[in-house]
């Protein structure tokens, strides 16, 4: 007996999707629509950076608050 020899539902989604839809043809393209890769990565790396920005400028308020409480 062959191995594989039932191949049922092989291509059937070929048929209901487009070509530009099973190659990934961008990210309106894509199935499920989807974001950008590379926008995602943009936009976490833009929300650290916030997040970042943050914590040095409660750390330089501390800094300063503590200065004019010895000084």
């Amino acid at each position: 007996m062959a191995r594989g020899g039932n191949m049922l539902g092989v291509g059937g989604a070929r048929r209901h999707l487009g070509r530009k839809a099973l190659r990934g043809g961008g990210p309106a393209g894509r199935i499920g629509g989807g974001t950008d890769p590379r926008a995602q990565k943009r936009a976490l790396l833009r929300k650290l950076q916030e997040q970042r920005d943050e914590e040095r400028k409660q750390e330089t308020e501390q800094e300063t608050e503590q200065e004019t409480e010895q000084g």
